[in-house]
């Protein structure tokens, strides 16, 4: 393919955090990975990435949850999405990225996944390469098991890795209550310990998606939900970080219907019946000085899209609570 010269303009696009509903982890393989089984929901917390043409590529992170420790060479991983699409295409030239994060760093929320899925997005626009989200999905799944799903959005089962994704039949619109912490957990880390707590009882079964959940999410009932929802990684995330179970006894004792570890960790969610339920709980949260930050979403959230110029930020982003 002939190399393509970037224009001048800059281009945003938008892609969102998740929660998995649905975590099943299956023994550890000799590739050194686990096989999951997950339900993917994206939520109304967003990464807005905007890249403008350059000569090189560069990254500058901004927003509520940037951090020190987000790495700004070419180990960032929306660094990383855009240079793959570049050598991908064949283009000439690079993207002066500026993330604006309102996802916890190393929440279990996919925040960096979701900068990949908007930097591939917002440079297939700029570049005019045109691959469509179908080609960019392929290229997703080399960056990591949860930037497809961000570039999706829904709701969706992911098989092998995490990254076969299978959108999924629902109904409704849910009300969660995310409780952040400024410390991240090491994704490696926690699936070490969960290791660990299994090696005395035999191998793991291999990871599947019970009936029970998907049924709940078919007919959009928030109770039957919250029956459902389960994480293998969470006995592990709370064994490294102990505070989180006096978080989640705060949540339930405030009466939401389920609360849960997102992921690795150690952001937990809270699903309550309503948002009036929903701003009660954030403001018990954020008064009890266990956590470190509430914001109140709902989901399922549209995949990554393209943002008009009047768009901006921070709209979108959810209601946060420090």
């Amino acid at each position: 393919m002939a190399a393509i010269s970037a224009g001048k303009s800059s281009v945003t696009a938008r892609a969102p955090g998740k929660i998995n509903l649905h975590f099943g982890v299956g023994p550890l393989g000799d590739d050194g990975y686990h096989d999951v089984a997950s339900v993917y929901q994206a939520v109304t917390l967003y990464e807005d990435v905007t890249a403008a043409a350059s000569s090189e590529f560069s990254v500058t992170v901004t927003g509520p949850a940037a951090t020190p420790d987000i790495p700004l060479d070419s180990s960032n991983l929306a660094v990383r999405a855009a240079r793959l699409l570049a050598e991908h295409a064949d283009v000439a030239g690079g993207a002066e990225l500026t993330v604006h994060k309102n996802v916890p760093v190393a929440g279990g929320m996919g925040g960096g996944s979701a900068d990949a899925a908007a930097a591939l997005l917002a440079c297939d626009r700029l570049w005019h390469t045109n691959l469509g989200k179908a080609e960019l999905a392929e290229l997703a799944a080399t960056l990591g098991a949860d930037v497809p799903f961000a570039l999706l959005g829904g709701t969706a089962v992911g098989t092998g890795h995490g990254d076969k994704l299978t959108p999924a039949l629902g109904r409704g619109r849910y009300h969660w209550v995310l409780a952040t912490s400024e410390t991240g957990l090491s994704t490696p880390r926690v699936y070490g310990e969960l290791d660990r707590q299994r090696s005395g009882s035999g191998p793991a079964a291999d990871p599947s998606i019970p009936d029970v959940i998907m049924h709940a999410l078919r007919l959009g009932e928030s109770g039957l939900l919250a029956a459902s929802v389960h994480n293998d990684l969470q006995q592990a995330a709370t064994a490294l970080e102990p505070r989180l179970e006096e978080v989640l006894h705060v949540g339930e004792k405030a009466g939401a219907l389920a609360g849960l570890v997102s992921g690795s960790g150690p952001t937990i969610a809270f699903l309550v019946p309503h948002a009036e339920q929903a701003l009660d709980l954030a403001l018990i949260l954020a008064a009890s000085g266990a956590v470190d930050g509430v914001h109140r979403v709902t989901s399922p959230a549209a995949g990554a899209r393209i943002l008009r110029p009047h768009d901006g930020h921070p709209a979108g982003t959810g209601s946060s609570y420090a």
